[in-house]
């Protein structure tokens, strides 16, 4: 389905991103910050059968075109449900069948299965991107409109977007990551250093008890990963998904495949190797990278060792972090263990549009209060870690 807009300029809504030329796709997405919105990762996800209609994720891409040029680009999914997007909207979803209006289907743009800060439109850096944006917000009103969908929802946002789009009627949500910074160190004790006495001493004694288990951590990337490390990451993603996540596997072992060889200069592996065999890994986190910055995904261990997942998911990446020029490192969803480890709570924002008045009246009227109280908890976080008296200001 085609709409004109005006001369030159059409809009086309896209069932499969495998429908648009890659090169075309990341000539947008590429000079951004993110991988996550280029196209190897999002069509791999929908050609795994892992982001598909069946699974409530539907794709339904928005695009603008210049005649045949691709100038503007929007990854944007049909929800049947809230699983798999990190931000927890439950509640809403409640008081949504409370009002007797229903919640889904609901509009989505983000990653799916992705909780890392950089969602955007893509568009064209010689293109007027006021004037683009204003057409694919309209594009996308007339789209829920039209096939009764509540609402229009943008998770981890980029920053330096959020402004954009608010003052189109998208309210903000305030959440929080944990993020570590690099500041400059020149080594992994420079890293330590911002730690008080005796958290100095636990994360050592932590990596001593890896040594001690005889467990050899290596750092695999790009072309150094081999290729039968790929279906193994989702043998230990599979395997923690069903220890702590009710089995709630998202992607499926063809994404983890797929991801050889074209995707391989992004992924970053460290796997720890026992001293009885050290061509299979034992152990392996997941990891993603892109020019300074850094993203942990996921992580697996089939038996039991001590501190290995500080090692595997925190240390070893810090380390590498450290030594390749790496500003930022995200490690993914959660936070208990990442603050002791020097991951302090870091703001993120999420964008919703309601169509419905009396959902729109109703989360305006809080969101205020709640943004102040996650703003509270994320100062209450971060005065309570465990950085000695000299660390530097934290950045949030």
């Amino acid at each position: 389905m085609v709409e004109q807009i005006k001369p030159q300029l059409s809009v086309a809504w896209i069932e499969h991103i495998k429908e648009i030329p890659k090169q075309e796709w990341d000539n947008l997405a590429k000079p951004l910050e993110t991988p996550f919105l280029e196209w190897e990762w999002l069509n791999n996800i929908e050609t795994s059968h892992s982001a598909v209609p069946r699974a409530g994720w539907q794709p339904c891409h928005l695009t603008v075109w210049r005649a045949r040029k691709l100038i503007a680009a929007a990854p944007l999914y049909i929800k049947g449900h809230s699983y798999g997007e990190f931000v927890f909207d439950h509640q809403w979803a409640d008081l949504s069948y409370r009002l007797g209006i229903p919640y889904y289907p609901k509009m989505l743009g983000m990653t799916p299965f992705t909780p890392a800060v950089g969602y955007r439109f893509l568009i064209d850096p010689r293109e007027d991107e006021e004037q683009i944006t204003e057409i694919m917000v309209a594009a996308i009103d007339q789209f829920c409109d039209r096939h009764k969908i509540s609402g229009c929802h943008f998770l981890f946002v980029d920053p330096d977007w959020k402004s954009v789009v608010e003052k189109y009627g998208y309210t903000p949500w305030m959440h929080h990551s944990y993020i570590w910074q690099n500041k400059d160190f020149g080594s992994f004790d420079d890293y330590l250093k911002v730690f008080n006495a005796n958290q100095r001493r636990n994360i050592k004694r932590e990596r001593k008890k890896v040594v001690n288990a005889e467990l050899d951590v290596k750092v695999f990337t790009g072309e150094e990963i081999p290729r039968n490390f790929y279906p193994l990451i989702h043998r230990f993603y599979s395997s923690t998904c069903d220890k702590f996540w009710g089995g709630s596997k998202y992607l499926t072992r063809k994404f983890f495949e797929q991801l050889y060889p074209n995707y391989s200069d992004r992924v970053l592996l460290v796997a720890a190797f026992s001293a009885n065999n050290d061509r299979r890994p034992v152990g392996m986190s997941f990891c993603l990278h892109k020019d300074e910055k850094l993203y942990g995904r996921y992580w697996g261990c089939f038996d039991e060792y001590d501190c290995l997942h500080f090692e595997a998911c925190y240390y070893k990446p810090i380390e590498w972090a450290i030594n390749n020029g790496v500003k930022m490192f995200d490690p993914g969803a959660g936070g208990r263990h990442k603050r002791r480890r020097g991951f302090p709570a870091t703001p993120n924002h999420s964008l919703h549009r309601f169509y419905d008045p009396r959902m729109l009246k109703i989360i305006r009227a809080y969101i205020a209060q709640i943004n102040e109280m996650e703003a509270q908890e994320i100062e209450a976080i971060n005065n309570d870690l465990p950085f000695s008296k000299r660390e530097i200001k934290l950045e949030i």
